[in-house]
């Protein structure tokens, strides 16, 4: 592979690369602008000539001027006076489109921001806020039903014996399943989303398969997250099946993934089930890694992983960058995302040299993983490979960003499409199942099996419903009956249904960054 398309990613270069102002907080008011600050509308100065000076109204004048240059949809942008919005993030979060999808939902959620100390942590160590547990919330409105989905291991919760399945039904006091005010569902949300270390909250959960309760209590922390687990192989009459649950494309996951795919080679296993229905995205560049090591050589030599696409201002170039557009590949090589894992950068990747996949989804499979499905699918038919997912809808999300740090906060704002190597890439409404049936979406519909997430099993085990769907169409092609997979995202949601004051809908920036595409300035000859 030709090493132009692969670069390190470490964080003494990533700090150097991206901008930070020190000492000045994004609501700095006291330090006077050193540039021009009047505005007119649709004249915007160079972004440049603002960038870096953390004084309120040039930070807004930051943030109009680089959107304007590299937002996905910059004409669709509402011109607003940056005087006239007092807070420099109120104003970055007006700096989107306000257009809807075919089914009515935002075209663009997942705008959002956070201080740039909390991104490299939560990139580079896969560092989160939380209790050791991750949940999905079903249903957001009373009566509310929010279950453990996974635990992290060697945390708190996993020593309090808390398990896949276990619902959550009071926190602290509060009634989780039905309780309808405001602040309730504020304490609700403050419980399930800490923002701290050092809280305690009491847990009462309901236990699988039973009506007994259990009241736990757990300390919030800094949870480093497990981003590849339960790697094993199924034996079958017809071959050894391999199974992995991938829950995170960070940093971390490379050494993982490089790990689990050495040793799944070494078991020559003749089919492959990725349970990605937690995945909410990250790193692309490891995306295309995670397609060669499935399919191989034979079935991604000379073939594009994704051909990147900016805004119309950008047809060939790269606007971060500045480098020719070129597209990424089927990327063979480790990259060295994290200088700690003991990998040399360039070192081959092991493959499966699959002819398909079976991949377990839910509406928590977004960004990256979503690539992952589109850039596999891409493979010419010609080549023979397959593209099977067990599960529900996809989240819908074939967009990307660069992260951008201005003093001291970083921003994610959407700045690139993607297609794979037939040109593909219009999947705003998620990829599904053939036999998927819920809700009013349009998804791309996908060979496979809709099922819903079960949660009486453990996940990797052999009797879970969609594991378990995947190894019998394995060997028979038949799905079972579809059931519903329409439950809501589980990391903030929103339910249409609730009447206001009743929904838990947190909107924090854990939320959207566990569901986004990720590149940086460091990985600029990819593009």
């Amino acid at each position: 592979m030709d090493n132009r398309f692969v670069k390190p990613l470490l964080v003494s270069a990533l700090t150097s690369l991206l901008f930070a102002c020190g000492g000045g907080g994004s609501n700095d008011t006291t330090t006077p602008p050193t540039t021009p600050t009047g505005w007119v509308a649709g004249e915007f100065a160079p972004s440049e000539q603002f960038k870096g000076q953390c004084a309120n109204l040039n930070q807004k004048n930051w943030l109009r001027s680089w959107s304007n240059e590299t937002y996905l949809w910059y004409d669709e942008i509402t011109d607003r006076d940056p005087a006239s919005i007092a807070g420099v993030i109120d104003y970055f979060d007006l700096l989107k489109t306000e257009e809807k999808t075919a089914s009515g939902a935002d075209k663009d959620n997942f705008h959002f921001s956070m201080p740039t100390s909390e991104w490299q942590q939560s990139q580079q160590s896969g560092s989160v806020m939380g209790y050791g547990f991750n949940y999905k919330i079903v249903k957001a409105s009373p009566p509310r039903e929010v279950y453990v989905s996974y635990t992290e291991p060697g945390t708190a919760a996993v020593t309090a014996g808390v398990q896949r399945g276990w619902q959550i039904v009071d926190v602290n006091g509060v009634d989780v399943v039905n309780a309808n005010t405001q602040a309730a569902v504020d304490a609700i949300n403050a419980a399930l989303f800490p923002s701290q270390t050092g809280v305690q909250t009491d847990f009462t959960f309901k236990l699988v398969g039973s009506n007994e309760e259990r009241m736990v209590t757990l300390t919030s922390a800094q949870i480093t997250q497990d981003p590849v687990m339960n790697v094993k192989t199924v034996s079958t009459t017809s071959g050894s099946v391999g199974y992995l649950q991938f829950n995170d494309h960070n940093a971390p996951a490379e050494r993982e993934l490089y790990d689990a795919f050495n040793y799944l080679a070494g078991q020559n296993v003749s089919d492959l089930v990725i349970d990605m229905r937690y995945n909410g995205g990250g790193y692309l560049a490891m995306a295309a890694q995670l397609g060669y090591m499935i399919a191989g050589s034979a079935n991604t030599s000379n073939l594009i992983f994704e051909r990147t696409i900016f805004n119309d201002k950008y047809p060939d170039t790269n606007p971060i960058t500045g480098n020719a557009l070129t597209p990424y590949p089927f990327i063979d090589e480790y990259i060295g995302f994290d200088p700690d894992s003991g990998i040399s950068a360039g070192a081959p990747l092991p493959s499966l040299d699959l002819e398909r996949v079976f991949i377990l989804t839910t509406g928590n499979t977004c960004s990256a993983s979503e690539a992952l499905i589109n850039g596999l699918r891409g493979i010419p038919q010609s080549r023979g490979f397959e593209v099977v997912i067990i599960g529900g809808k996809t989240c819908g999300k074939p967009y990307g960003f660069y992260p951008t740090d201005n003093c001291d906060t970083t921003f994610f704002t959407i700045q690139f499409t993607g297609v794979n190597n037939a040109g593909f890439g219009e999947y705003a409404e998620g990829f599904a199942p053939q036999n998927y049936t819920d809700g009013t979406f349009s998804p791309v519909r996908v060979t496979g099996c809709a099922v819903a997430d079960d949660f009486t099993h453990l996940l990797g085990d052999t009797s879970e419903a969609m594991f378990n769907a995947a190894l019998n169409y394995r060997s028979s092609g038949s799905c079972p009956a579809p059931t519903s997979t329409a439950g809501l995202k589980g990391y903030a949601v929103s339910d249409a249904s609730a009447q206001i004051g009743e929904s838990i809908s947190d909107e924090r920036w854990q939320t959207k960054l566990r569901n986004n595409r990720i590149m940086t300035p460091l990985n600029k000859e990819s593009q």
